[in-house]
């Protein structure tokens, strides 16, 4: 049998246990054993358990499970609740500020978490709604923490930084290192464009925008400095 063809049977094989509703762990699993046993040579196979720990076998590869325990235990607390606050209660005198509170949450709890799943989990969690409420569009409310998400893949730690330095054999440190200006020009990007957005919505009248289009009009609350200071310290638990 062709390379090729095993490349087809294998595509084939691996959609059909997809569709038939297995999960895609097992699916992946039992379709790659099964090429193992069929196609590989023998003595091949006698030797995927030394490939398989010499691969897992890094130093580096710890750092991963040890980011993940740490954005698991930070989004169990209260950190994310009092960042969104305290981000809001600073920039809402800015046109558009609950959706640039919720760009600057992203980027700092994805620098706590290194991960964008669950940056993405955490401040939508709070902030989808919150935007809703204060006449945010559900497109708009979801794609701001859908982009702010993706922030935690440049702003270092970064687990996909991590693996990619493990596979391309290049220095994770550097890495980081060159994530964090990206990442924050990232950030400022998606802030500035929120910002200019509410500011224009905000001068166009209602007659004058696209028929079921929806203005950001975000209804804007103040605080006194004494209110903004108090969410700096805040411990969360």
């Amino acid at each position: 049998m062709s390379e090729i063809h095993s490349g087809l049977l294998f595509v084939i094989g691996t959609l059909a246990l997809l569709l038939s509703g297995m999960s895609v762990a097992f699916a992946l699993g039992v379709i790659s054993l099964l090429f193992m046993v069929v196609v590989m040579p023998p003595a091949m196979i006698f030797t995927l358990p030394e490939t398989l720990y010499g691969g897992m076998d890094n130093f580096t590869l710890l750092a991963i499970p040890l980011f993940i325990l740490m954005g698991e235990a930070i989004g169990r607390t209260r950190a994310s609740v009092d960042l969104y606050e305290s981000a809001y209660r600073w920039l809402s005198r800015l046109p558009g500020g609950l959706g640039i509170a919720n760009v600057v949450g992203c980027a700092i709890f994805a620098g706590m978490c290194g991960s964008s799943t669950a940056t993405a989990a955490a401040m939508g969690s709070m902030g989808i709604p919150e935007m809703k409420k204060r006449g945010y569009s559900g497109g708009l409310a979801g794609g701001l923490i859908a982009a702010g998400g993706t922030l935690g893949i440049l702003i270092p730690p970064s687990i996909t930084f991590i693996l990619y330095g493990i596979v391309a054999e290049q220095s994770i440190g550097k890495l980081f290192i060159a994530g964090v200006i990206p990442g924050i020009l990232l950030a400022t990007l998606f802030a500035v464009w929120v910002g200019y957005k509410s500011h224009r919505d905000g001068r166009l009248k209602p007659t004058g925008m696209a028929a079921g289009a929806m203005p950001l009009a975000p209804q804007r609350e103040t605080f006194t400095w004494r209110e903004r200071f108090e969410t700096l310290p805040r411990r969360s638990v």
